[in-house]
């Protein structure tokens, strides 16, 4: 059988506690359960025993080199379910200075973050199946600037992403 969706992440953190402030009040994770130097964290929306692993190495740690001067993880990327709440997270993202992009992949209407120890995320909406056509198909190869209004326009501000794409039909 084969592999059905990421269950979790797990991330090298210099301060938990700072971390688990960060991603309860910029996206609205819970922590579920905490030990000293780790923390594990639940989306909202989500049914899983854990989304995010939490786990402290330090203050004196450095940067991450993956993407610099080595191989490594890029970013994550958390789906959220309207247009709605992508413009809401936008807007708590820039709030908290975290937000360092937004983009618009065709299909996919994406925001992108710094958490504190400046590892990237992602949080993006997904066109559902049944309003993707040949236009937005061909448009995957170009990278634009979000225009949330325009795409609100255009699928609705309370359309459910993803549907038929990341979401059973």
């Amino acid at each position: 059988m084969p592999v059905q969706r990421l269950n979790h992440a797990v991330l090298y953190v210099r301060d938990v506690e700072r971390s688990v402030a960060f991603y309860r009040e910029a996206l609205g994770f819970e922590p579920v359960m905490e030990m000293p130097g780790a923390a594990f964290l639940q989306a909202a929306g989500s049914s899983n025993d854990h989304d995010l692993g939490l786990f402290q190495i330090g203050a004196q740690a450095g940067p991450s080199p993956a993407g610099r001067t080595a191989v490594g993880l890029y970013h994550l990327a958390w789906e959220v379910d309207t247009l709605d709440e992508l413009e809401r997270v936008a807007a708590k993202l820039s709030e908290l200075g975290a937000l360092v992009g937004a983009s618009d992949h065709a299909t996919t209407k994406a925001l992108y973050a710094h958490d504190p120890d400046g590892l990237e995320f992602e949080v993006s909406w997904l066109v559902p199946a049944d309003m993707i056509d040949d236009e937005l198909l061909s448009a995957r190869t170009r990278v634009l600037p979000l225009d949330l209004a325009a795409a609100k326009e255009r699928f609705g501000a309370h359309t459910r992403g993803g549907v038929g794409v990341s979401i059973p039909v």
